[in-house]
């Protein structure tokens, strides 16, 4: 593998070391030596699925599942009862003798691991398994667990003792199957299930809200994914590291009560059937409008004169979506419902612009949500431009979910987010919420990272790329990294490594820092120090690249290595895998009449290139920069010299605030 064989800067430096070229009693730092992949990773380079150079190897595959789901929300009972039908396709190269399925609203079961408090309301009812037409046993759950540490031909030899079965075990099922499911076949799977929605499920990010509102996500049985990387992925949900799921198409059948409104994940294919001619009118009106259609108001909700009335009571709501990893949906039956479109750019490369429609539904108890569509309608456009990647998709929809969640929660065309109705909520804050929530659609809906092992993949690309619209829309400087908040963590010393795994951080601010404000100021500090000429433009590629795929953590440094033409280990090491600081400062500057020498001190471990800006007297400004090869051979002290002719006034250090600095008090010094 290149990163294992060739001479980066670490990797001569630790060379120089080993001969005695640099000696040992000089280093005054840690020197980052290279970053090495997993185990699992320099496998799947071996085999062709993965490269050195951040692309999918030639032999990259990924699994496809066809889903049929049709259930019937009940909404006095607070209850799901629902059927699956999957197709799921092998397309790995390996003969699959278990399967493995997610029930993830087994967060809610009792005795079940979690690392967060969940309500316990019962967790998934199995009512049937069917696996090629042949119902199967609950053999126990004893053995579930034992899969993710068998090789494929040690559970071949435990399905052949057990025969044909499944078992529940926390929040998966594994299936054992009568005989290995070949590479290039399928095979159908039938689920019966049912169970007690939570007021506030899946950790908070779903559940009822009195009469008006339920929002269900994590609330089928959903295939694990099997990678070229990892096998089976099929760790517990604990409540707090999110979900890798794997791409497929979906049939959503929901039967709900006359007078509750549906919108979920894929497009809506009967709204004829379900609404009222006159909001049907308006819905369809909306799909050409730049401006707002109130497509529901509050006179309809008072005239009961939105849905449709059916014999039985129940309306059949019927979506379909391809290319995606999930589905949710929400019912409502007291919300207004705004809609505009929005241009997502050239989606089919035809030359004209193409358009998503934006979805609103809000209650007057949340008056700020009265702009949510002119903040979804901005988002959408923003990002698709920003990533170089258009929405792919019919509709994004905003619901507005007070007393389920404050904060907000991602789905596939889908968000929920809080009310923002409590004392001093702002516009911006809705705006920043919803561009993040929204901003999700890329990473990880498109970009399909493993958010259960590292979550920093989409949550910092996520408010990175957030970042940018929300400037775009306040007319707002584009952000810095040298002003972002993880640097308040680093100052306290709270923060942990970015490539520990998700559910395994320490209390307290790690989590959120790793995930989020670190890897998105990172990002910024990438853009910083390759400048956005470059950056920019990988950044759109890694995101092509990687569109419907499922990108690794040595993917993205491995791309963006080989697609800037720079050797960048120092800084994954650095900083994704450690929690080194930076912090470079002035130490002095001093002339003796023919130069002005100024001197450089890195106080940190973490090596930057420091760009020094030179005020001098009659006002030029000159630029200096100690490079970054100057730390990686592990001295803290520069000199820089500047010819005399007119004074020095001030030096500054990183005068555009590109780098993360824990301390900007000794960045600049000025004459007095």
């Amino acid at each position: 593998m290149r990163q294992l064989n060739r001479l980066s800067s670490s990797v001569t430096l630790i060379a120089l070391l080993a001969v005695g070229s640099l000696p040992a009693q000089d280093i005054e730092r840690p020197i980052p030596y290279p970053v090495i992949p997993s185990e699992g990773f320099q496998q799947a380079v071996a085999d062709g699925t993965r490269t050195t150079t951040g692309e999918p190897g030639p032999d990259y595959w990924q699994q496809w599942t066809d889903y049929d789901i049709r259930a019937r929300l009940q909404p006095e009972e607070k209850r799901i009862e629902a059927s699956v039908h999957i197709v799921y396709h092998n397309r790995s190269p390996d003969p699959l003798p278990v399967v493995i399925v997610h029930l993830l609203q087994n967060l809610h079961a009792e005795g079940v691991a979690r690392n967060r408090p969940a309500l316990i309301t019962g967790g998934v009812e199995i009512k049937r398994v069917s696996v090629a037409a042949q119902e199967l046993d609950d053999t126990g759950g004893g053995f579930a667990q034992m899969f993710a540490f068998l090789s494929p031909e040690q559970i071949a030899a435990f399905v052949e003792r057990m025969g044909p079965g499944y078992a529940v075990s926390g929040t998966t099922m594994p299936i054992l199957l009568a005989e290995p499911l070949k590479s290039g076949q399928a095979v159908e799977i039938e689920i019966d299930w049912a169970f007690t929605v939570p007021q506030r499920g899946g950790g908070g990010r779903m559940g009822w809200n009195a009469d008006n509102l339920f929002y269900l996500a994590y609330w089928y049985p959903q295939m694990a994914v099997y990678d070229d990387v990892v096998g089976w992925q099929a760790d517990q949900f604990l409540g707090n590291a999110e979900f890798y799921f794997g791409y497929g198409s979906y049939d959503m059948t929901i039967e709900a009560p006359d007078g509750w409104v549906i919108m979920g994940t894929g497009e809506l294919l009967n709204p004829e059937e379900v609404l009222q001619p006159a909001v049907l009118e308006r819905y369809r009106q909306a799909h050409g409008s730049d401006e707002v259609v109130r497509v529901v108001t509050d006179a309809d909700l008072e005239a009961g004169l939105v849905t449709k009335r059916s014999a039985d009571g129940y309306l059949s709501w019927r979506f379909h979506s391809d290319t995606v990893r999930d589905v949710a949906f929400s019912a409502m039956r007291q919300s207004r419902w705004d809609a505009a479109r929005t241009p997502v750019g050239d989606r089919d490369g035809d030359g004209t612009t193409d358009y998503a429609l934006i979805n609103s539904f809000w209650r007057s108890s949340a008056p700020l949500w009265e702009r949510e569509w002119e903040f979804a309608a901005h988002s959408i456009d923003a990002l698709s431009r920003y990533t170089g990647f258009p929405y792919p998709w019919p509709h994004m929809t905003s619901v507005e979910g007070g007393g389920i969640m404050g904060g907000g929660m991602e789905y596939p065309m889908m968000t929920l987010m809080g009310s923002y109705d409590y004392p001093n909520a702002s516009e911006e804050g809705l705006y920043g919420l919803t561009a993040h929530e929204l901003g999700h659609m890329w990473f990880p809906m498109i970009v399909g990272t493993d958010e259960r092992r590292r979550s920093w993949m989409d949550e910092g690309t996520t408010s990175f790329n957030a970042g940018f619209a929300g400037a775009e829309f306040w007319s707002r400087p584009e952000p810095v990294a040298g002003r972002s908040g993880y640097l308040e963590t680093a100052r306290a010393g709270q923060e942990g490594e970015i490539m520990r795994l998700s559910d395994y951080h320490y209390p307290g601010m790690a989590y959120g820092t790793a995930s989020y404000a670190k890897p998105q100021a990172l990002l910024g500090t990438l853009r910083g120090l390759l400048g956005k000429e470059i950056f920019d433009p990988a950044w759109r590629s890694y995101i092509r690249t990687w569109a419907y795929k499922h990108p690794k953590p040595w993917d993205f440094f491995n791309f963006f290595n080989n697609a800037t033409g720079t050797d960048l280990d120092w800084f994954w090491r650095a900083w994704y895998h450690e929690t080194w600081t930076l912090d470079q400062a002035v130490g002095a500057v001093t002339s003796d009449g023919t130069t002005t020498t100024i001197v450089i001190e890195d106080h940190g471990w973490a090596p930057m290139p420091a760009r020094v800006t030179v005020t001098l007297e009659n006002g030029e400004i000159l630029e200096r920069e100690v490079p970054v090869e100057h730390w990686l051979s592990g001295q803290t002290r520069a000199e820089l010299s500047v010819a005399n002719g007119s004074p020095v006034v001030k030096v500054e250090i990183d005068a555009e605030y590109h780098f993360p600095d824990i301390d900007r008090g000794n960045n600049v010094w000025e004459k007095t």
